[in-house]
């Protein structure tokens, strides 16, 4: 069972989110609510649209229909609209997308002295802080080229949570690693969910869902075709396309 943290404040909202590439209709009318402190994990096949949904909510895709609203700002086209959600919004990719000419600090500190013109003192401060936190404050002035899978991943949220986000987005953060990293990088995720982050997570790791989440989403061909909180998901779930997935994903 989940001990959620969850507020009554609302940080995310999708409203009827429709996003097509040419002719392909890759979300249709996706409604979600995510309040303050919740864990959400998004989980379906390949193509589902559950990274396209994620990848909306900071703009990195575009929506055409539809309403996105993080922390009372509603993304549309103003630019100081999306500035203020990619503020409060961070994001761990797939591959880190780390700078590999930039050590792991310079990686952590470039946004905070840009973006929020940060002192360097200050920011190298806290990003050795935020190191310690993911258990490599040891390879601060390493190069990522230098490190291992699963301390890139940990080095990409340490830089996120350098930002001081309000709302965390993990696009399927441990499935570029070798299976012995993913615990290192799941282990870092779930001291955050305990810590009150607010999260959606990407991800087919089914024992962090039934870890941390509040609710467990399943998507296919673009809708949200079934939400529950763990226990039930895993358990009873409701639709034979949930069904399936799950009794192919277990049996990994």
């Amino acid at each position: 069972m989940s001990h959620s943290q969850a507020t009554d404040k609302m940080m995310v909202e999708l409203r009827d989110l429709n996003k097509w590439y040419g002719e392909f209709h890759v979300l249709k009318n996706i409604n979600l609510e995510v309040k303050q402190g919740e864990k959400i994990v998004i989980c379906g096949p390949s193509g589902s649209g559950k990274s396209t949904m994620i990848r909306c909510i900071n703009h990195l895709e575009e929506h055409q229909k539809g309403d996105i609203i993080v922390n009372g700002i509603p993304l549309n086209e103003d630019i100081k609209n999306i500035e203020a959600i990619r503020k409060e919004v961070g994001m761990v990719f797939q591959h880190f997308n780390l700078f590999p000419h930039l050590t792991v600090l310079e990686n952590c500190v470039l946004a905070p002295i840009w973006v929020k013109k940060m002192p360097r003192k200050q920011a190298e401060a806290e990003a050795m802080e935020l190191l310690e936190r993911v258990k490599i404050p040891d390879q601060a002035l390493k190069y990522p080229g230098q490190l291992s899978g699963g301390q890139q991943q940990r080095v990409a949220i340490a830089r996120s949570l350098c930002m001081n986000p309000d709302v965390m987005l993990f696009d399927e953060p441990t499935s570029a690693l070798d299976p012995e990293m993913i615990k290192e990088v799941l282990d870092v995720m779930i001291e955050l969910a305990t810590e009150g982050m607010t999260m959606l997570c990407v991800t087919h790791e089914m024992g962090f869902a039934k870890t941390v989440a509040d609710r467990v989403i399943f998507m296919d061909g673009g809708q949200i075709v079934e939400e529950n909180e763990p226990h039930e998901f895993f358990n009873n779930p409701q639709h034979e396309r949930t069904q399936l997935f799950l009794s192919q994903i277990l049996q990994h």
